[in-house]
């Protein structure tokens, strides 16, 4: 019996790696015979995979997308949640992990009912990814957020602004971005008849209306452009210029909604961010891995000096060589 579960394990595992596998390779791979395979098949057809067999000289199996989701031991919020997660992994936004979440992504969305593969589109479509982590939300809040946008319908929800006044709010939402470690919600408050910019990890309970309404454009066009006009007014903010020796499209990956990139040559460019802290372009500096010259302000100089002085501090020295 254990050896039998081990194949079945090894028979899932290999479908889910490949999109079709002819009947004879596949027993081979398996060093089982065809009758043996067939029966395999049969068994996790019971425990509900959706198994594909073609007929024939040439005949296979292929797992393909059924009417629901199979027994990943996933529920479908956290299957949404793993799917997005791949997406932002394996554009770019991990490094090293790239090519390992494209393959993992090619698994999961290829078992995704319709339904799911919505509601992960709908993410995807309608949310620019942050290069770092904010305040941490409920996946199934940004999925609700993102479908009723999709779905270009009224939203409501309970808002609760920086002075901690809460108020019900009706809005037509437009996008959501990520800016600054945090998510916004850009959209058009019918009941104060203007645009407007909302937190979502201050945003609780929403719920679509089922009212479509008609498409707007923000002021600008740009959803981003003015999220970060929103946030900039909010606060006194410093300017940040540095030349960076790597390609634009480079630092540009890396700096995502942080800041503006603007290619100098071939080989490098110009950064410009406005901050609230200097912290900030310290690490995404030191995320982008190139070297640098400061041209303003002087005092981020100084921020880098400090910090590249604690990290000295605080790496292990190295061994002595025997």
């Amino acid at each position: 019996m254990a050896d039998t579960s081990a194949r079945m394990l090894r028979l899932l595992s290999l479908l889910q790696t490949h999109r079709y596998w002819p009947g004879g390779e596949l027993a081979e791979r398996l060093a089982v015979s065809p009758r043996t395979l067939r029966r395999d098949v049969d068994r996790l057809r019971e425990l509900g995979y959706p198994v594909q067999a073609t007929r024939g000289v040439a005949g296979g199996y292929q797992l393909r997308a059924g009417a629901a989701l199979p027994p990943l031991l996933l529920d479908d919020a956290e299957a949404v949640a793993v799917a997005v997660g791949l997406r932002t992994a394996a554009a770019g936004a991990v490094t090293g992990v790239g090519e390992t979440s494209v393959r993992a992504l090619a698994k999961i969305v290829q078992l995704l009912p319709p339904r799911l593969r919505r509601q992960v589109d709908a993410v995807a479509a309608f949310t620019t990814p942050a290069p770092w982590g904010g305040p941490t939300l409920d996946a199934g809040l940004l999925t609700a957020i993102a479908l009723a946008c999709r779905a270009e319908e009224e939203l409501r929800f309970d808002y609760t602004d920086r002075a901690g006044e809460r108020s019900r709010r009706r809005v037509e939402p437009h996008r959501l971005v990520a800016l600054g470690g945090r998510w916004y919600l850009v959209a058009f408050d019918l009941d104060r008849d203007d645009w407007r910019t909302f937190r979502v990890d201050r945003l609780a309970e929403p719920t679509a209306t089922g009212r479509r309404v008609r498409p707007r454009q923000p002021p600008g066009g740009d959803a981003a452009a003015y999220v970060q006009r929103a946030v900039a007014g909010a606060g006194i903010r410093q300017q940040v210029l540095v030349d960076v020796a790597a390609p634009a499209a480079e630092v540009a990956r890396v700096v995502g909604g942080w800041g503006s990139v603007a290619e100098v040559d071939g080989g490098s460019c110009r950064l410009r961010m406005e901050v609230d802290s200097l912290a900030w372009p310290a690490m995404v500096l030191g995320a982008v891995g190139a070297p640098f010259t400061i041209v303003e302000p002087a005092e981020l100089t100084d921020r880098v000096r400090a910090m590249g002085e604690l990290f000295l501090r605080s790496a292990p020295s190295a061994a002595p060589a025997e």
